[in-house]
């Protein structure tokens, strides 16, 4: 069978340029020249008779053809990447590159890699910490973990792995000193906030119908793990989520006497959708699973 195609070259500047709304990111990627990628996309939409972009004021936008060739041309050459991947062998991939939000990482995820090392010798894996969005292909990542909701990209395999579920949290001396007993009783208590999750108190206290009590007072952190610490120190009193103080529970630093509320988010595997077959992927997603049904099961 003959396949009716345009040059490769083409369709890889024509996909690199829309995926970055960018021509000059483009070139940058693929390691050409601004003027190169131009002339392979103006090849391409001449061979194919219509408009792929519109340019206006230096800037580029998708057309309707554009926006429909787009997903084609990037699951096209992911499958291509995955194929040569695996042509090429595990050795020669190297580590998976994961990328993790930092608290998620230290928490939850470092402490419990080591079964991972001890069930799979073979699949490394290299962190990285972000809680960005996550760009596959500029990046160079193999997985992503990040927490949310649908919908996600349709580009992507989405595997929710565990369920977000919050609730304050403090050390047993100061929950036996300050004698809380119902959530009102928090009004008398200093709240430990987290810049990275603003909105955890208002939601919770939303959520369980309590107004009496100041939902912006108290002191900030900058991130979870600075925010977990606090009150395991006794500082205050915390919202956080169930999997990053689990730990801290289990040993007796911290204590969660109203529980915690599921948020309607999960923490989500993410990789492409050709990728996710891949052999160390699918045995890093499968030990993931379990470990994340451990944890539910201890809860």
């Amino acid at each position: 069978m003959t396949r009716k195609l345009p040059p490769l070259n083409a369709l890889r500047a024509f996909e690199a340029a829309a995926r970055h709304a960018s021509i000059t990111r483009a070139a940058d990627e693929l390691f050409v020249t601004h003027g190169a990628v131009s002339r392979q996309i103006k090849g391409l939409e001449e061979a194919l008779g219509v408009a792929l972009f519109r340019r206006a004021n230096r800037q580029i936008s998708l057309t309707p053809a554009g926006e429909r060739l787009l997903p084609t041309a990037t699951a096209a050459f992911d499958l291509l990447a995955a194929g040569v991947a695996q042509v090429a062998g595990r050795d020669q991939r190297g580590p998976l590159q994961l990328s993790c939000m930092a608290t998620f990482t230290m928490r939850w995820l470092i402490p419990r890699l080591h079964r991972l090392s001890a069930q799979h010798p073979e699949v490394e894996v290299r962190l990285s910490t972000s809680d960005m969005p996550v760009d596959f292909n500029l990046e160079g990542f193999d997985l992503a973990i990040r927490i949310g909701a649908p919908p996600w990209p349709d580009d992507m395999n989405v595997t929710p792995f565990l369920s977000e579920r919050i609730g304050p949290v403090l050390s047993p001396k100061l929950l036996a000193e300050s004698g809380l007993e119902r959530p009102e009783h928090l009004a008398d208590l200093p709240l430990l906030h987290t810049n990275t999750r603003p909105t955890a108190w208002p939601d919770w206290l939303g959520a369980n119908g309590i107004g009496c009590v100041d939902a912006e007072a108290g002191q900030r952190l900058e991130h979870f793990f600075f925010m977990l610490q606090a009150a395991a120190s006794g500082l205050g009193v915390a919202i956080g989520p169930e999997p990053l103080a689990a730990d801290d529970i289990e040993a007796g630093r911290l204590v969660a006497p109203f529980g915690f509320i599921d948020t309607g988010r999960s923490y989500t595997l993410l990789s492409t959708k050709a990728m996710a077959n891949r052999a160390d992927i699918a045995a890093f997603r499968d030990w993931l699973l379990a470990e994340a049904g451990a944890n539910a099961d201890q809860s």
